[in-house]
């Protein structure tokens, strides 16, 4: 599924090289649940910035489903962010203007999806977060929570090989944090291959498996009752 074969990354900052990413070797097998935690500045942002194409590695290899997309070209990197990862962001990221269901609808648009399947699989997927009394109305009109479930219908529409959360729980409150870790729970109980990017412990203790990022190393030191430890 996801493989990292010593893949570094550096930034060059005016005359200085920022190393963000060193040596890291991870591998996440389809139908895991794993968050990734780190403090701000440990280079978990970079690494879920190359698992999900969009930023590329300096030196290692990436394997994605098996495919080496080290050399890929960005058209090629969009075609796989659009066909094989579905994007979940703190801010949920959704057009104000559109309802829910244009919202969750937007990504078959651009696959070119006929209307017909369109309608059917945009309905699915709403009904899967349990919105589907909200469809018609338009973000301003929904909580917090509501707006993170629409995001995550507008991730699963297009069934993604991976669901790619970043600090998705980071804008809520701890009750509604909870239930949206209870929908990424239940898709992964279906299949769906979850990878959580959080620098909350309590979080990241929710998954089944946590790598930890420090430093712009995976941290093999800290056991998974001690990963509050590097937030």
């Amino acid at each position: 599924m996801i493989i990292f074969k010593n893949i570094s990354k550096v930034y060059q900052m005016g005359d200085q090289e920022v190393h963000a990413l060193d040596n890291i070797n991870i591998h996440i097998k389809k139908g895991e649940f794993v968050s990734i935690i780190g403090p701000s500045g440990s280079g978990k942002s970079t690494l879920m910035n190359i698992i999900g194409c969009l930023d590329t590695a300096s030196d290692g290899q990436y394997l994605l489903d098996n495919l080496s997309i080290d050399s890929y070209k960005e058209k090629d990197l969009a075609k796989i962010r659009n066909r094989k990862i579905g994007f979940i962001f703190q801010n949920f990221n959704l057009i104000q203007k559109m309802s829910v269901y244009e919202n969750v609808e937007l990504p078959l648009i651009y696959q070119g999806v006929k209307s017909s399947e369109r309608k059917k699989r945009v309905e699915q997927a709403i009904e899967r977060v349990n919105l589907s009394y909200r469809m018609n109305h338009k973000p301003v009109e929904l909580s917090g929570g509501q707006q993170q479930r629409v995001s995550i219908a507008r991730a699963i529409v297009t069934n993604p090989s991976i669901l790619l959360a970043d600090e998705p729980t980071g804008a809520l409150d701890s009750k509604t944090s909870s239930e949206i870790i209870d929908i990424f729970k239940e898709l992964n109980s279906q299949g769906n291959t979850v990878v959580l990017i959080t620098h909350d412990n309590k979080v990241a203790l929710q998954a089944k498996r946590r790598i930890c990022i420090l430093d712009g190393k995976v941290d093999d030191t800290i056991a998974d009752d001690k990963v509050g430890d590097v937030v």
